[in-house]
């Protein structure tokens, strides 16, 4: 198995080409530090100082992933996102904040945002927060993990990427798909909150819960709406997908 330079298995694309990141930051000098740690995984990697010279990079790069910094000189990153999701829909977005306050947090993964690091941060997080979320966007390769899992009348075609309730087709974002794909693999079982955290987000939120909550309300209003409830709440202990009793 390919590994990087700091040992960890090496993520390409998935015909083999390496990974294409942007990262978008107004301070040149944590531009640089995040740059070379990414290259140092084996990617492709550009940087932008500003909002119109980010858009200007992921014409030409076309990204798999975004680094954005919320704050920047011509323009918040909230507006540089809907810019990007022109350019690249389904572009995998890591938003840098330097903001601690809750609703600023859910305000970035409402916007689009696929996941967050509050500054000051490390580059171990950063990396670890970008692999697992390319990951879970299928953009990067990694074994099969089998083609289609069914749950009563909800079924997920893991190679396409599909999901499908009563034969009618949903559009999941990448996060929303595998907390689906981890619900669905774990039928009846009550999972915590923690449980989720750790597999779906692959790193330790440090307790903020209020992501799993803000994604199952996601789930909830595209599994679940209009139809015989599938996800449930076990209050204190966590969340179960239960298929609907015939």
């Amino acid at each position: 198995m390919n590994t990087t330079r700091s040992g960890r298995p090496a993520l390409t694309r998935p015909d083999g080409t390496p990974l294409r990141v942007l990262v978008v930051d107004d301070d040149p000098d944590l531009a640089e530090v995040l740059t070379g740690a990414l290259r140092y995984e084996g990617w492709e990697v550009r940087a932008a100082g500003d909002g119109a010279s980010a858009v200007a990079g992921a014409r030409e790069l076309l990204p798999d992933a975004v680094v954005l910094d919320v704050m920047l000189p011509d323009t918040d990153g909230f507006a540089v996102l809907r810019r990007l999701h022109e350019v690249k829909p389904d572009v995998c977005v890591l938003f840098l904040t330097a903001r601690d306050a809750v609703e600023d947090r859910i305000a970035g993964i409402t916007a689009g945002g696929d996941d967050y690091v509050t500054k000051p941060f490390s580059l171990e997080e950063v990396v670890a927060r970008l692999r697992g979320l390319l990951r879970r966007a299928g953009m990067a390769r990694r074994p099969a993990e089998g083609p289609r899992l069914i749950v009563g009348d909800l079924v997920m075609d893991e190679e396409a990427r599909e999901v499908t309730r009563a034969g009618d087709l949903i559009d999941l974002s990448p996060t929303e798909f595998e907390l689906l794909r981890f619900l669905m693999r774990n039928p009846r079982r009550v999972l915590s909150k923690a449980q989720i955290l750790d597999r779906v987000w692959s790193y330790d939120f440090g307790g903020r819960a209020h992501v799993v909550e803000l994604y199952i309300s996601y789930l909830r209003k595209k599994l679940d709406a209009g139809r015989e409830p599938m996800i449930h709440t076990v209050r204190g202990a966590g969340y179960v997908l239960k298929p609907v009793a015939k």
